[in-house]
């Protein structure tokens, strides 16, 4: 890993690579006369919660952009299999005690979603992990697989995760029940961060293709925060567009 990474007691670090497979060179991709990952790192810096907000990379083309902007940027390794393992490598330089892994597809990210997350960890000394949820916005919603729902404990931690609808409504006629749409949003104890990383797959995470599992599985504590809303993320070419339209509609 290459770079100066300041010493700070929580700070946010926005994984990017250029090789998405869904969409090459995504966080290059101009929203509003500006690169994606601007939109990620100005609004993660807007953050009360976060000390310093890094963009760790392996492409020498997104620090570049990186760099333009103003912001700071680390490069790592180049065979990380997720964001994960490419924030560990970041976090393994650091003392900060608290690591947000910023979700780089988000130009619309709140600021008071970030903090929401964090604010646990800095309540708990016993918690290791947090993330957040929104409530599902009806039942077609909760039925697509590529979102992912979340069942809470009444001491809001993390019960399970899953791409089914979760719960599952047996007798309809007992009324509605209260689904929750996780976020991918994620603040770590950084000691934490590094052991998780550490571990092999587990078989839920494996049959989900769900990562966070892999903590519940081996007995790890996930605290979720309800946040009210949801910003629209680019996951693909057409997000592009939908989050343009978006920005001119609201300049």
């Amino acid at each position: 890993m290459r770079g100066e990474v300041p010493n700070m007691q929580t700070i946010g670090i926005i994984p990017a690579r250029f090789a998405s497979t869904r969409f090459p060179g995504k966080p290059l991709a101009d929203l509003g006369g500006k690169p994606l990952i601007q939109w990620t790192w100005e609004a993660a810096s807007r953050c009360a919660t976060l000390n310093a907000v890094l963009v760790a990379t392996d492409d020498e083309r997104i620090a570049e952009a990186v760099r333009g902007f103003g912001g700071q940027v680390v490069m790592t390794r180049a065979d990380h299999p997720t964001g994960t393992d490419r924030l560990a490598e970041v976090a393994r330089a650091l003392s900060a005690e608290i690591v947000v892994n910023v979700q780089g597809d988000e130009p619309f990210l709140s600021p008071a979603t970030v903090d929401a997350v964090v604010q646990p960890l800095l309540d708990d000394a016993d918690l290791s992990m947090s993330t957040a949820c929104v409530l599902a916005g009806g039942d077609a919603e909760a039925a697509d697989p590529n979102v992912v729902k979340v069942v809470v404990a009444a001491n809001g931690d993390a019960l399970y995760f899953s791409r089914l609808p979760i719960p599952y409504l047996r007798d309809a006629h007992k009324g509605p029940v209260t689904r929750r749409l996780h976020l991918g949003l994620y603040a770590y104890r950084r000691d934490f961060l590094l052991r998780f990383a550490a571990w092999a797959p587990t078989p839920l995470e494996t049959a989900e293709s769900l990562e966070q599992l892999r903590a519940l599985e081996r007995g790890a504590r996930i605290r979720v925060v309800d946040v009210p809303e949801r910003a629209l993320g680019v996951d693909i070419p057409a997000d592009l567009e939908r989050a343009r339209a978006s920005l001119a509609s609201h300049p």
